[in-house]
């Protein structure tokens, strides 16, 4: 069956999950915030790499234009941008319109939720269907197709349902996991950029070009395995287990199993080197510290976690970079201490 995608956010995830969709036959219409991301974009997008051709995607210049005649809609836009846009989304969505947010970082569809009110379920995507980047205002690189992502859903019970619409969008498959939290902690990119940047700042400072699997060295691969396995020990009290670095790694790149520093090293050989990013204004801070390693860190506080390693990571981050990261929005007014309860009420 045909369906019709609103895709909020246009940036390289939004465009290259647009292609992906109307290759498999769907139509997919584009929202960017600021209008910046579809600008150049006239009726089609140019695809290479995972998928390779010319595909129509339309643009949408409001929020109106892109819910109207959808049947389902994506979001998937940085962590940080979440509190000024759920808002106006939350006014906006039709109340029997399924969202689902890619990635769900730290309990973004609860916040969402409770900005809308009662209404269709909201999908927790634990990452996005692609990876990619845009390499001109109307062209989409797609690296990867990633093979499966789990899908939680706000209620719970809502998930199966949400996993089989977004196979039917992406062609990938979709396993179900508990709750909105699950999914949240299975992202492990707050793990994984924090240990690059802490180890990574001065070339970060400087513009330097670096290779950041390369980099992936036996040293950062301790701190990276140090900070998964207080996550690990903090989701297990929420009755949680996401998957391990090395299976995260696996699932993405298709590399063999094997130790952390082997799989970085096989991932450059295999890939080419993937640049680190060369701003001090990295999302890899600015998105991955609030909303990935401080989002831990006010849930141990919560239940009386402890999260050592976490906490100094973070503290050091905000010394080095000079500014505050642990403000998140998304969180306030919420018991933390009873969210099994509050995520399977929905």
């Amino acid at each position: 069956m045909t369906m019709r995608l609103a895709i909020l956010g246009a940036g390289a995830i939004g465009p290259g999950c647009a292609v992906l969709a109307a290759s498999l036959g769907h139509q997919a219409v584009l929202w960017s915030p600021s209008g910046a991301g579809t600008a150049g974009i006239d009726g089609v997008l140019q695809a290479e790499g995972q998928v390779e051709g010319t595909f129509p995607v339309s643009v949408a210049t409001t929020l109106a234009e892109a819910f109207a005649g959808a049947d389902v809609a994506l979001l998937t836009v940085p962590a940080y941008a979440l509190p000024a846009l759920l808002p106006p989304i939350a006014a906006a969505i039709p109340k029997a319109l399924p969202l689902l947010i890619a990635p769900a970082a730290s309990l973004a569809p609860l916040a969402f939720a409770r900005l809308r009110g009662p209404g269709a379920p909201v999908g927790a995507m634990a990452t996005t269907p692609v990876t990619g980047r845009r390499t001109g205002p109307d062209r989409v690189r797609i690296a990867a197709i990633r093979a499966w992502v789990e899908m939680g859903a706000l209620p719970g019970a809502a998930a199966p349902d949400l996993a089989a619409l977004a196979e039917s969008l992406f062609g990938n498959r979709w396993p179900v996991v508990p709750d909105a939290l699950a999914a949240a902690f299975i992202n492990t990119n707050p793990i994984a950029h924090a240990a690059l940047a802490l180890a990574n700042v001065t070339r970060i400072e400087q513009r330097e070009t670096w290779g950041q699997y390369g980099l992936m060295t036996p040293a950062v691969c301790r701190l990276m395995e140090t900070l998964c396995a207080e996550r690990d020990a903090l989701a297990a009290r929420f009755g949680h287990h996401p998957p391990s670095l090395v299976e995260a790694l696996h699932r993405t790149n298709g590399v063999p199993r094997g130790p952390l520093h082997e799989m970085t090293q096989a991932i450059e050989q295999g890939r080419g080197v993937i640049a680190g990013p060369t701003d001090m204004q990295t999302r890899y801070v600015t998105e991955d510290v609030p909303y990935g390693l401080a989002f831990y860190l006010a849930l141990a506080e919560a239940i009386g976690q402890p999260m050592p390693v976490t906490a100094a990571a973070v503290t050091v981050i905000e010394t080095l970079w000079g500014r505050g990261l642990r403000d998140n929005p998304l969180l306030a007014g919420l018991d933390l201490a009873d969210l099994p309860g509050t995520l399977n009420r929905g």
